[in-house]
């Protein structure tokens, strides 16, 4: 070959190997960043087998606490024949029994403690529906069957510490002893008071103080005084529903004192001061019907708390938002049964490494966990 042909052909390599990188880095994906919007995966392998032939009923809740734990609530009454068939006189099936109604388990989907249910000194709810788990590792629960007017204070070992409301008819949205079938509560640790989304029965959030019980304060839709008239059906293309709709389904406390609530029916997110001064409020997928669109929230653990997710259990999806905007900046999950999709996506909460853990009722009956698959953390 003669030099001049020789250099030619290398100049032609050259240009192809060049061609070929650029082709490369365009193919390849972009590397994530500090700051990017938070991205999940399924772990379908989450959490592992429960001991004891147990299985799990409608998941009325789920909370991460300051370890990292998952605390689950279930409801052992949801589950039918066939699911506990191994519980019947005689069994009808080698499977299952109900687990006890409070779990909790570790990141890696181990079963670390369980218990519940009715013991002396209180009133165990008839519907079990919420539970959160407090800077000092105490443990609330409630209920929104009919009389589940109370929510229930217990050691993380399930001692039994003090019950606000009573398992007995409710008195109303104004009453100062009673609940309304609550549905979530949130713990202020610095001033050491209870935020409670109250509820089913009523329409508002009312406050106590976290270790002796006593009334603080309460207020209704746009802070304004909560009414139990009857209201009308949701409308899309009507004024904005001045009262909270029921159920007043979640209550979520973010860093800077901001107090989100989820007015779910109404398909809405009001946002309050924590003395209930109105703030803001963010509408999502308005034309919804049925069971409404915004059933529960998380706060994303990033310093600045810089997003929101938002669960959503009749469109079966979950939205991440801007927390200063409420803007829909991402979302993952679809209606279905497979891993990673949901039926009735009812709860969720996100630990301090951005993993997603959820719950689902009707005949979804599990909890999942979505590992985050972005740097969305920094």
């Amino acid at each position: 070959m003669t030099p001049t042909r020789n250099r030619a052909r290398q100049h032609l390599c050259r240009a192809v190997a060049a061609c070929f990188s650029a082709a490369m880095l365009i193919a390849a994906p972009a590397p994530s960043h500090a700051g990017d919007i938070p991205t999940f995966a399924v772990d379908a392998s989450w959490p592992k087998p429960l001991p004891n032939n147990w299985i799990l009923g409608q998941v009325g809740g789920i909370t991460v606490d300051a370890q990292g734990h998952i605390w689950v609530i279930h409801r052992p009454r949801s589950l039918t024949d066939d699911e506990k068939g191994a519980a019947l006189n005689p069994p009808r099936s080698k499977c299952c029994v109900s687990a006890p109604p409070v779990l909790e388990f570790d990141a890696d989907g181990n079963l670390l403690r369980s218990w519940g249910g009715p013991g002396e000194g209180y009133e165990w709810v008839g519907r079990e529906h919420g539970i959160e788990v407090d800077e000092k590792g105490f443990v609330w629960v409630g209920g929104n069957a009919d009389n589940d007017n109370a929510i229930l204070k217990f050691t993380a070992d399930g001692k039994f510490v003090m019950q606000i409301g009573q398992i007995a008819p409710s008195k109303g949205s104004g009453d100062t002893t009673q609940l309304g079938k609550p549905a979530e509560t949130a713990v202020d640790k610095d001033a050491n008071e209870i935020f409670v989304a109250d509820g089913y029965g009523n329409r508002r959030v009312i406050v106590f103080d976290a270790t002796s019980g006593a009334y603080k304060r309460h207020w209704g839709a746009y802070g304004k005084p909560p009414s139990d008239e009857k209201q009308p059906p949701y409308d899309p293309n009507g004024p904005a529903p001045q009262q909270f709709a029921n159920p007043v389904h979640c209550v979520k406390l973010a860093n800077d004192g901001l107090l989100y609530v989820c007015d779910r029916m109404n398909n809405r997110i009001q946002v309050f001061r924590k003395d209930g001064t109105f703030v803001k409020e963010w509408l999502y997928e308005k034309n919804t019907r049925g069971n409404g669109a915004v059933w529960d929230i998380a706060i994303w653990p990033d310093p600045k708390q810089t997003y929101l997710l938002s669960a959503d259990g009749e469109n079966n999806e979950i939205r991440v938002l801007k927390r200063d905007d409420g803007t829909v900046v991402g979302s993952f999950g679809r209606s279905g049964r497979n891993a990673g999709q949901f039926h009735w996506v009812h709860a969720m909460a996100v630990d301090a490494k951005g993993n997603v853990y959820t719950a689902e009722v009707d005949t979804g009956k599990r909890i999942q966990k979505f590992k985050l698959t972005s740097d969305a953390l920094r």
